[in-house]
C-alpha cells in the first residue's frame, strides 16, 4: 500500500510543488494533503493546480489537537515540512517519531533555532562572512532545528554574494536534494 504523505507549508510552496511533482508517478507514495497555516499562501494555489487537497488551519487548531486528529483520520504515515514556520506541537512529534522531516536553509547547527528562517538565515550568513552555506534535512523533534540530521549539502558563499545570491544557491540545493532524500527515508520505513 502506498505511503500517505502530508506536506506542511506556510509560503509560496516551491519546495512542496517540487516534492509533489517528484512523486507524481510513484505508486508507492501518495501526497495526500497540503496543510497550511496561512489562508493567502501561494502553496494553496500550487496544491490546487496539482490536484492535491489542502487544508488551512490556525495555530490554535494545531495546538488543540485538531491537526493531529486530521492526520490520523487521513491515515498519514509521514509528514514533510517544506517552508513551514510554526513549531510542530509535541503531540504530533510523539505520534510520528522519525516520521517528520524538515529542510533548513543553512548548515545546522549554525543559523538555526526560533526566528531563523528564509532570508533571515541568508542575511545572517552573509553578515558573518561565512565562506559556505547550504541545506540541512533533519528529523523534527520537540525543539526548533535540533532533530537528527539526515543529509546536508553545501554551496560556496563568495565575498561578493548578497543574501539573495545565497538564497538562490540554497534553493537550487533544496530542489536538487529534498525529494530524493524524502524518497530514501520512505524506503526505510
Amino acid at each position: 500500500m502506498a505511503k500517505q504523505i502530508a506536506i506542511f507549508a506556510s509560503g509560496s510552496g516551491s519546495n512542496a510543488e517540487n516534492i509533489i511533482r517528484h512523486f507524481e508517478n510513484n505508486p508507492d507514495v501518495n501526497i495526500k494533503l497540503v496543510l497550511c497555516n496561512k489562508k493567502d499562501a501561494y502553496v494553496l494555489t500550487r496544491a490546487k493546480n496539482l490536484g492535491v487537497p489542502s487544508v488551512v488551519f490556525s495555530k490554535k487548531q494545531m495546538e488543540e489537537g485538531e491537526i493531529l486528529d486530521l492526520l490520523k483520520k487521513e491515515q498519514i504515515d509521514f509528514v514533510v515540512l517544506a517552508g513551514f514556520l510554526l513549531k510542530v506541537p509535541d503531540e504530533i512529534v510523539a505520534a510520528y517519531p522519525e516520521r517528520i522531516v524538515n529542510i533548513h536553509p543553512a548548515l545546522l547547527p549554525s543559523y538555526g533555532g526560533k526566528g531563523m528562517y528564509g532570508m533571515k538565515v541568508h542575511e545572517a550568513v552573509v553578515a558573518a562572512g561565512e565562506k559556505e552555506s547550504g541545506i540541512t534535512i533533519h528529523y523534527v523533534n520537540e525543539f526548533f532545528d535540533s532533530g537528527t540530521t539526515i543529509f546536508q549539502a553545501k554551496c560556496e558563499v563568495l565575498p561578493t554574494d548578497t543574501p539573495e545570491d545565497v538564497a538562490t544557491k540554497v534553493h537550487q540545493l533544496e530542489y536538487a536534494h529534498f525529494p530524493q532524500v524524502i524518497e530514501s527515508v520512505l524506503e526505510k520505513l
